[in-house]
């Protein structure tokens, strides 16, 4: 299939939806972004308004969760009222054009691949770390989302080697327990620190009383490091990626992106895994033009 000339993009988020239209030299010339609202109703007609707005092109579509290759309903979204709806048959109605509708990560991974922080690299692991824990698999320039339409699902993977006192495991909205992204997240954070401490703070409260010297904070944030070194470990022992990006609200964090690889290394096979871990390149419209870019791919 020919590249359309021109594609829109939409990123769907827990609190906003972002949109771009992307021309034919991959240029921005239309974005905006809307809350997002509460309602299953009220996310299609809102991604229907914004597709009109952003003009004429097939659409690509990045939301949390996945469309079942069994029964075409969405499937382990955390925006929960998506899930058991036959979302991408309705959204492609509500737009009245080609859509393509992919997992919200997966876009991203797309985006910061082809023209991003991994552009160039052959097999590129993307992790979104952020209120929950995304990720994607990019390699040389195909999205591989999997038979089952479930690779790259990082947030999903069990924690890697738990210890004594992160146990028991968490419960996940998944309904299972010990997903690594109830303890690699930013509200893993926080419920790590409140677990630790007794005290509730925001994610940015606790980074913050890290970089004063407050010892409980920094605890807090060398157990978030250690916990993401030990399930990028495990990504490693089973894709052995080329290079891995690091996007998201905590990719800020040098202890996450550059401080990461020794560590990796100490929790690999071999011990001595060398994979170089860099930030995103791209902002807060990456996922909308990675959606976009769902049309470049064969």
């Amino acid at each position: 299939m020919a590249r359309p000339p021109r594609r829109i993009g939409i990123d769907v988020g827990g609190t906003k939806i972002a949109a771009v239209a992307l021309d034919a030299g991959d240029r921005v010339i239309f974005e905006a972004r809307v809350a997002t609202p509460g309602s299953y109703d009220g996310l299609v007609s809102a991604v229907a308004g914004l597709v009109q707005a952003a003009g004429e092109g097939p659409v690509g579509l990045g939301a949390p969760g996945s469309e079942s290759p069994v029964d075409g309903r969405w499937r382990n979204a955390n925006l929960t009222f998506c899930n058991g709806r036959p979302f991408a048959a309705d959204l492609a109605r509500a737009v009245a054009r080609p859509l393509r509708v992919e997992n919200d990560g997966n876009c991203l991974a797309l985006s910061e691949a082809l023209t991003g922080a991994g552009q160039g690299y052959g097999t590129v692991v993307f992790m979104t770390i952020g209120t929950a824990l995304g990720g994607g698999l990019v390699i040389d320039g195909r999205l591989r989302s999997g038979r089952n339409r479930e690779a790259a699902e990082f947030g999903h993977t069990g924690l890697p080697w738990p210890r004594p006192d992160e146990l028991p495991l968490l419960a996940c909205f998944c309904g299972k327990a010990g997903c690594a992204e109830q303890y690699v997240s930013g509200t893993g954070l926080e419920r790590d620190y409140a677990r630790a401490n007794g005290q509730t703070l925001p994610g940015a409260a606790i980074v913050a009383g890290a970089r004063a010297g407050e010892a409980a904070a920094q605890a807090a944030l060398a157990r978030l490091q250690d916990r993401l070194a030990r399930v990028a470990a495990n990504i490693v022992a089973v894709i052995d990626p080329d290079l891995m990006v690091m996007g998201g609200s905590l990719a800020i964090l040098p202890e996450l992106v550059e401080e990461l690889p020794p560590l990796i290394a100490r929790y690999s096979f071999s011990g001595t895994a060398q994979v170089p871990v860099v930030r995103a390149l791209h902002g807060g419209l990456s996922g909308a033009m990675g959606a976009a870019r769902l049309w470049d791919q064969p």
